[in-house]
């Protein structure tokens, strides 16, 4: 199960930065563009960041977190890059 957390975590943050990326890059130059991207992104971002807090929580008795560690873990999740160093650092 760590190992499927370590792949949301990369994942989560990926979209993350994709979903960004639409807002900041595509969004001025091109509104049509931006509207049709921002469902399925919006929407894959949303089901990795429900999966990592899950996963979060089924893993926080089984790899000993302690409430510090496990709080880290869930503020970097609404951080840009956090779940990367979540990801470098304690897994």
């Amino acid at each position: 199960m760590l190992k499927i957390f370590k792949i949301t975590a990369i994942l989560e943050g990926i979209s993350y930065l994709v979903l960004f990326s639409n807002m900041l890059f595509i969004k001025p130059t091109n509104i049509e563009l931006y509207k049709t991207l921002l469902y399925p992104i919006g929407m894959s971002h949303g089901v990795l960041f429900i999966g990592y807090i899950l996963l979060a929580f089924l893993l926080k008795k089984a790899q000993n977190w302690n409430l510090k560690v496990f709080g880290i873990i869930l503020i970097a999740s609404l951080l840009p890059f956090g779940t990367f160093y979540i990801e470098k650092k304690y897994l």
